[in-house]
């Protein structure tokens, strides 16, 4: 997936924002057009929609691999 607008996150934005689940730092997913929680553990990642980060664990997606 190319680069879109919709991903193009703020710098102060991504400093500040964290994982809802664990509080550990976010990561721009390009590929999936997410947040990803860079925490291994958590692996948690959250959809963003219209240019909007939806936050909410209810929402998200497990990264883990069973």
């Amino acid at each position: 997936m190319a680069l879109t607008a919709e991903l193009e996150m703020p710098t102060t934005f991504l400093e500040i924002a964290a994982c809802p689940q664990c509080h550990s730092k976010l990561a721009v997913d390009y590929e999936h057009s997410e947040l990803a929680c860079t925490n291994s553990l958590c692996g948690l990642a959250y959809p963003v929609r219209d240019g909007i980060p939806i936050l909410l664990v209810d929402e998200a997606r497990s990264t883990k691999k069973i």
